[in-house]
């Protein structure tokens, strides 16, 4: 077993792995010159060791529950939830059509204090409609939090929506804008 990360290297680690540059669409629609492709760094064991322990260090002590979206939030809050000993959560982007039938995995107590887990936020919107089905199942989504924020308007939508909003990362702590 290899030393765990810090968090200066863990951000050294996601911007090595998946910091890309040229022209991307993303999800806002929105052009950019670089993308950060959770894919690249949510799958490297090093990484998701230590991002489950900083995201277990900002999860409030009277959070009973987890939650993160298909497909990019998974390996996500599932590192945070070993980290926390937690329960989790995963939200379906639809619901699926067939078995259960079900928009939301796991369960869920009308009541339960949540944390939301992000990957990338951009302007809030994804992680938004995903807390909406936490909600409509009767979830207390009190704090989003993202591995990475690149500062485009997640932070105001998200708390202009009533919930708090952390970031383990910002795009500056991984060196990509000054």
């Amino acid at each position: 077993m290899t030393t765990p990360l810090t968090r200066d290297e863990i951000a050294k680690r996601i911007a090595e792995v998946s910091l890309l540059r040229g022209t991307f669409t993303l999800r806002s629609g929105r052009q950019s010159n670089y993308y950060l492709d959770k894919y690249l760094f949510s799958t490297q064991p090093d990484v998701l060791e230590g991002l489950g322990r900083l995201f277990a260090e900002r999860i409030g002590s009277d959070t009973v529950r987890l939650a993160g979206a298909e497909l990019g939030g998974i390996p996500l809050v599932s590192a945070a939830s070993i980290a926390t000993g937690l329960p989790c959560l995963f939200v379906r982007n639809q619901k699926k059509d067939y078995g259960t039938a079900k928009q939301l995995e796991g369960k869920i107590e009308k009541g339960d204090r949540v944390v939301f887990v992000e990957d990338v936020a951009t302007t809030g919107g994804q992680a938004l409609e995903a807390v909406s089905v936490l909600q409509a199942q009767g979830a207390i989504v009190t704090t989003i939090i993202c591995t990475i924020d690149r500062m485009e308007g997640a932070r105001e939508n998200i708390e202009a929506a009533g919930i708090a909003f952390d970031a383990l990362f910002t795009v500056r702590d991984l060196g990509v804008l000054p």
